[in-house]
């Protein structure tokens, strides 16, 4: 039986091929206890009994709306009680993965559609960490690391354009006011930035779309869920205790700065 030590909270993980899914099984796999947050709740337990089930370490699902305070509290209440009752280990890391695109050229964006892509990823990001932060603070030690992308840094993309370019550079500026905000309180807050990931969202592209983002990638090609899922492990680790407020390029090259 693996020693687990700490739990990993991960928000928006029972895409089979999402970024959010494979995080959790790494985390897995280097012995971390596992909570499943998504909006499907049924769902998120499935996922989660499976992984503890073939890593043997304790998880954990529960249904979670990002966007609404109260259904975040209520996941939150929901862990505090697990870990409360001896089935899971108190919180140590928060992977913030939720999130949507926004694949329409900006004069064809609605209100309704910006407001809903910033409220899942910008205002997701923000409520969930509040509900998280307090019990990493008293445990004085914890890892946050939030979700944005190389949208933020250079702006659109195939699958991205204004809205969610936006609410990811957000997610950029909340990491590292928060990062200065707690200093030397054990808490380290970073974020991650990928570039052209081959997970569901590619799913209906034409072989002419995906040599033209190969082109323009110097490696050559999309980078894996689980190269993603290695940088915000790495970040959650004991090792990254000197990082906070960085934010970690996966592009492939896509983007340097």
């Amino acid at each position: 039986m693996t020693t687990i030590q700490r739990t990993a909270v991960i928000t928006g993980a029972t895409s089979d091929r999402g970024i959010g899914m494979t995080t959790a099984r790494r985390y897995a796999r280097e012995g971390w206890a596992v909570v499943i947050l998504d909006l499907d709740g049924e769902k998120s337990a499935k996922v989660a009994a499976d992984i503890g089930n073939e890593f043997n370490v304790p998880a954990f699902g529960h249904a979670v709306n990002v966007t609404d305070e109260v259904s975040v509290a209520a996941a939150r209440d929901a862990v505090d009680t697990e870990v409360a009752a001896g089935n899971l280990p108190a919180v140590g890391a928060l992977a913030n993965i939720a999130g949507i695109t926004s694949p329409v050229p900006f004069l064809e964006t609605t209100l309704e559609l910006w407001n809903k892509v910033m409220a899942v990823n910008a205002t997701g990001t923000y409520l969930v960490t509040r509900a998280f932060l307090p019990g990493m603070l008293e445990n004085k030690w914890g890892r946050i690391v939030n979700m944005s992308s190389v949208s933020a840094q250079r702006g659109g993309g195939v699958f991205g354009k204004v809205p969610y370019s936006a609410a990811k550079a957000a997610i950029l500026g909340l990491t590292k006011a928060l990062a200065r905000e707690l200093g030397d309180s054990g808490v380290t807050v970073n974020a991650v930035t990928p570039g052209a990931v081959d997970t569901n969202i590619r799913v209906g592209t034409t072989p002419e779309l995906e040599a033209a983002i190969a082109r323009d990638i110097p490696v050559g090609r999309t980078a894996s869920t689980e190269e993603v899922a290695a940088a915000i492990t790495f970040l959650s680790s004991e090792d990254a205790s000197y990082l906070t407020g960085t934010t970690l390029d996966i592009n492939g090259g896509s983007h340097m700065h």
